[in-house]
């Protein structure tokens, strides 16, 4: 690998990875600044379970639907600006919450940042992977690391926030500030000009013996094994989100609703999922490399419906505390593993497995919300979160096709 050979980056690079990390941790900490106030919010909008579920639906829907016009935007106006206008555009919509009359109009708000978000994540990640060029090696695990860490910040600020009984106006100001000052920061060290411009034009994988010039002919010799690895893929993806939104939508109401726990002890639900989760990924590069992408996946699938169903089996709020703890850390590196083997199926346009894939993770996002809502007003949130569960045993028998992508790409 030519790679491992890349010459020790200049300061201006170390200063834009460091710009681009700043971007991720603000994307992580602005939306979970409002996840440990769900419960407040719910019972200032008088709705149940399917309700809030619905609405919380509509910021992936906001993400699916902007999504499809996200490189056009990025194209137009590159990915520093897109990354670091955007959080600050979004965090001024946050402040709109506290203003929702009713659900309708609450989703309404979700939807906006969804939208937003959508295209921002695209940006940081097209960012992080032109300045990943640039070093010779992968640093996007730890920048997805970063993220979690933004998402611990976010939680813990929203759940001291609660404890405190801070008005949420209040709240959600003081975090678009703050946050908003991080991404004007950071973009000034980002990096300039075009996002392609430095981009390699040879074939990204030498696994290939597929040349750019034959593209035509590679999607018609692998189109049937790259539908089945990218379906496969996808399945993946979406478990990694169904089991992120557990966490991040129900974990609070689960603690509170269910186990009777106090309102800044509930918020820790998404705390700890997170503070796993960032610890996972910031090792994930390390593990990865030594025991393979399979290998991680089926024991993170397997901790994490162990975990989680040990912690529903016997419900207290230590052992709740501890499953999503444990299933933040099982499933800390499935979303980018499935992300970087598609972006590296050979026989598909550059960029295209990328695109797919982070597409239909957006779809698990918005079918979790209402699903698990649904469940546990027909039963009870401790079944909905059996869903967990089954995202686990689906992605210990789906990643199988990791391993095929790790022999691929070697």
């Amino acid at each position: 690998m030519t790679a491992s050979l890349a010459a020790a980056p200049t300061r201006q690079l170390r200063q834009a990875r460091a710009a681009v990390a700043a971007l991720f941790l603000t994307n992580g900490a602005v939306f979970f600044n409002i996840v440990p106030r769900y419960p407040e919010i719910k019972e200032s909008l008088g709705v149940g379970n399917a309700v809030l579920g619905t609405a919380l639906a509509a910021y992936p829907v906001g993400a699916l639907i902007s999504g499809l016009f996200a490189a056009v935007v990025i194209r137009r106006y590159h990915s520093a600006r897109v990354g670091a206008f955007g959080i600050v555009l979004t965090t001024l919509i946050t402040l709109a919450i506290p203003a929702a009359p009713n659900w309708i109009a609450f989703a309404g708000v979700l939807f906006l940042v969804g939208s937003l978000d959508s295209v921002v994540d695209v940006a940081q990640n097209a960012h992080g992977l032109r300045v990943q060029r640039s070093y010779g090696r992968s640093i996007l695990n730890s920048l997805h690391g970063v993220w979690s860490i933004g998402a611990v910040i976010g939680g813990l600020m929203g759940s001291a926030a609660a404890g405190l009984h801070l008005s949420l106006s209040v709240h959600l100001a003081i975090s678009a500030v703050t946050f908003s000052l991080v991404a004007l920061v950071a973009y000034r060290f980002l990096l300039s000009g075009p996002d392609d411009a430095d981009r390699d034009s040879s074939p990204v994988s030498s696994g290939s013996s597929t040349s750019s010039s034959s593209s035509a002919g590679g999607w018609r010799r692998y189109s049937g094994t790259v539908v089945r690895i990218l379906a496969a893929l996808s399945v993946l993806a979406a478990c990694g989100a169904l089991v992120e939104d557990a966490g991040a939508s129900w974990g609070a109401l689960y603690l509170s609703d269910y186990l009777n726990a106090a309102a800044a002890t509930a918020g820790l639900a998404v705390v700890v999922f997170q503070a796993a989760m960032t610890a996972g990924r910031l090792a994930g590069d390390r593990v990865v490399d030594r025991f393979g992408q399979r290998t991680v996946a089926r024991v993170g699938a397997a901790l994490a419906a162990l975990g989680m169903g040990g912690a529903l089996a016997f419900p207290t709020v230590a052992t709740a505390l501890i499953g999503f703890a444990l299933a933040g850390l099982g499933f800390a590196t499935l979303v980018p593993a499935a992300m970087h083997a598609a972006d590296e199926l050979p026989g598909l346009p550059h960029g295209t497995g990328l695109t797919i894939v982070s597409w239909l993770l957006r779809v698990g996002f918005l079918v979790s919300p209402p699903l698990v809502g649904f469940v546990a007003d027909l039963t009870s949130l401790r079944v909905g979160l059996l869903t967990v569960v089954v995202a686990g045993v689906l992605t210990f028998v789906f990643a199988r096709v990791l391993s095929v992508r790790q022999a691929v790409a070697n």
